[in-house]
C-alpha cells in the first residue's frame, strides 16, 4: 500500500494512500459512490471508509452528499486536479519501469470533438495498438468548452481542440476548409463559390461546436454582417434546420462527408479554414504513453506545409 506523507498540524502524519486518491478522483468524475466502488472493486462501506479516513486525517470536507447524488466542495474541486496530477505521476513511474523491462504499457486519456474523434482516433488507436498492446485508452467526446476544462483540471492527458488556445502546449494538426450548407433549391445552390456578403442578408444557423471564432473571422475579412437567427450545439441539428429551409450553417470539410439529400455545400469567398491542433499541459511533462500518441498522430496525419502558415 502506497501512502504519502504531509505535514498536518504541526508533525508529520501519514495520509492519502494510493486507492484513496484513486478512489476519491473515481468519485469525482462519476459523481457517485456506488459507481467508482464498482469500477475499483470495493464495497460500498469500503469506500465509505475510505473517504471518510481522508477527510478526517485532512480535516475539511471534500464531496458533499445529498438526494442529488455527490458534489464536490470548494477544496475538493482544487484537490482533485493535484490528485490527478499525482496519479499522472504514478503512472508515469510505472512506464519507466515497464520500460527498463522492455514493455511499453501506459494509460492515455483522450478527450476530442465528436467530428475529430471519428475522424482521427480509430486510426491512431490502432496503430498505437497493433505495436503496444498494453497501452490502455480512455476516451472522451465532448464539446470545446468541456474538453478545455477536463484538459485544465487534468482529467484528460490530450486533447483535439480548436483556437484560440489556453495556458497549454499545441500542435497544429490538420486545417479543414469550410463550406455554406445551403438546400438545393436555395436561390445560390447553383453557384460553385457563394461571397459572404451575398450570405449576409440570409438567415444565419450559428452551431457552437467550435464554430464562432473561425466565422466570426471570416465575416469581419468579407467587410459583411451575419444575421444570426438560430443557434444550435451540434452539427446534426444544423444540417436538420437547414433541410427545413430555417436558413444556412457553415460547417466544416469533416463534418460534412455525408451530406443530407436534399442539401448542397459551396465554397466560399473569401475562403474560410478550421484549424485543429493536439493539446497538452505541457509536452516535456507528458508521459511516455501520450508522447507517443504525439508522434504516432503526427506521422498518420501531417501537417502540410500550407496549413501551418
Amino acid at each position: 500500500m502506497i501512502k504519502m506523507n504531509v505535514f498536518h498540524r504541526g508533525h508529520i502524519t501519514n495520509v492519502m494512500t494510493y486507492t484513496q486518491i484513486k478512489l476519491f478522483v473515481k468519485i469525482a468524475e462519476l459523481a457517485s459512490f456506488t459507481k467508482a466502488g464498482l469500477e475499483l472493486n470495493m464495497t460500498q462501506p469500503a469506500v465509505s471508509r475510505a473517504i471518510s479516513s481522508l477527510e478526517s486525517e485532512l480535516d475539511i470536507p471534500l464531496l458533499l452528499r445529498d438526494r442529488r447524488g455527490v458534489q464536490l466542495t470548494e477544496a475538493g474541486e482544487r484537490i482533485v486536479v493535484l490528485f490527478r496530477e499525482i496519479l499522472g505521476t504514478f503512472a508515469k513511474v510505472d512506464q519507466v519501469v515497464a520500460d527498463e523491462k522492455g514493455l511499453q504499457v501506459g494509460t492515455i486519456r483522450v478527450g476530442a470533438f465528436p467530428v475529430a474523434a471519428a475522424h482521427f482516433l480509430p486510426r491512431i488507436i490502432s496503430a498505437i495498438a497493433r505495436q503496444h498492446p498494453n497501452i490502455v485508452f480512455e476516451l472522451q467526446e465532448g464539446s470545446i468548452d468541456e474538453l478545455r476544462n477536463w484538459l485544465e483540471t487534468r482529467v484528460i492527458d490530450v486533447a483535439l481542440l480548436i483556437p484560440p488556445d489556453g495556458d497549454w502546449d499545441t500542435i497544429p494538426l490538420y486545417r479543414e476548409k469550410m463550406f455554406a450548407v445551403l438546400r438545393e433549391d436555395h436561390p445560390l445552390s447553383h453557384l460553385p463559390i457563394v461571397s459572404v456578403k451575398q450570405l449576409s442578408t440570409e438567415p444565419f444557423i450559428t452551431c457552437k461546436a467550435g464554430y464562432e471564432p473561425p466565422i466570426m473571422d471570416l465575416f469581419e475579412r468579407a467587410g459583411a454582417h451575419q444575421q444570426s437567427k438560430y443557434i444550435v450545439q451540434s452539427v446534426s441539428m444544423a444540417l436538420h434546420m437547414a433541410e427545413e429551409g430555417l436558413g444556412f450553417p457553415i460547417l466544416s470539410e469533416l463534418a460534412l462527408k455525408s451530406l443530407p439529400t436534399g442539401l448542397v455545400k459551396r465554397e466560399l469567398e473569401p475562403n474560410a479554414y478550421r484549424d485543429i491542433r493536439l493539446a497538452v499541459p505541457s509536452i516535456d511533462e507528458a508521459s511516455h504513453a501520450v508522447k507517443l500518441f504525439i508522434r504516432t498522430t503526427l506521422e498518420l496525419f501531417p501537417p502540410p506545409p500550407s496549413d501551418l502558415t
